[in-house]
């Protein structure tokens, strides 16, 4: 099984990190790659920068066709729905991936992110995802995503601190770790604070096993289906659909047992 990581930014250290930790959860068979689009913002902190990452990130999926799945890793699932309407392989967004993870081990759950301006974006994802009523709070650890390159910063201490809060005044049972440049700190974090600290990529690795393992492909009877066929103008004509003439991604399920990671 070949499971593509996107990381919708264009940090490429950010990438290699989410790789290793993706790697580090893969079962024997399945290989990760990691990759990360050359145009668009180096962090995706907000709206704005998101809406300028999806043409990348599409870019991507249309490079590797024949990848088994695809994660998605950015916590805010950015661009998922299009992605989702490209390809018949499943697409896993992180953030969605870590929730209904936490959801399966503790009763409550808090989220831990970087910027206070991700957090409504976070609360609407959770209420579409019908967890908000699972989720004891949304914390902004106020740390630039770009901080977590930064060996010298204080960004850890920061998100520590937040974890405390969340036990200590949510009463949180576990901890969603809400960005995908966090994947490194979650084990040390769990161990620091003696409560379940959930990492969205290695959660998205294991759910995408799973739906290859079941044969589970993305539905194309409602909203998922693969574009209208139709030419777009300027910049974006390169990315016109073929619709119905996309490429037949309908094959046999893979084989998860003949590679090494």
């Amino acid at each position: 099984m070949q499971i593509l990581v996107i990381n919708p930014n264009t940090t490429a250290s950010m990438t290699r990190m989410i790789g290793n930790a993706a790697a580090s959860v893969a079962a024997r068979g399945t290989k990760i790659v990691a990759v990360n689009p050359d145009s668009g913002p180096p962090s995706i902190e907000g709206y704005y920068d998101e809406a300028f990452s999806v043409p990348g990130l599409i870019d991507e999926i249309g490079k590797a066709p024949d990848a088994d799945a695809y994660i998605i890793a950015c916590f805010d699932d950015t661009g998922l729905d299009a992605a989702r309407c490209i390809t018949n392989a499943p697409v896993v967004g992180i953030g969605e991936a870590a929730f209904h993870m936490a959801s399966l081990i503790a009763g409550q759950f808090s989220v831990v992110t970087t910027l206070s301006r991700s957090i409504p974006a976070i609360e609407s994802n959770l209420v579409r995802y019908g967890l908000r009523s699972r989720c004891a709070g949304v914390r902004a650890s106020d740390v630039a995503v770009l901080e977590l390159e930064d060996s010298g910063s204080i960004a850890r201490q920061r998100i520590s601190n937040e974890i405390s809060a969340a036990i200590r005044d949510d009463r949180a049972e576990a901890i969603v770790l809400g960005c995908a440049g966090m994947a490194d700190l979650a084990d040390s974090l769990c161990q620091e604070h003696g409560v379940p600290v959930i990492d969205g990529v290695t959660c998205a690795v294991k759910l995408c096993e799973a739906l290859g393992a079941l044969g589970l492909r993305t539905s194309k009877a409602g909203g998922y289906a693969m574009p209208r066929t139709k030419v777009y103008s300027g910049h974006f004509a390169r990315f016109s659909p073929a619709g119905t003439n996309s490429p037949d991604r309908d094959k046999e399920p893979p084989n998860t047992g003949s590679e090494d990671t």
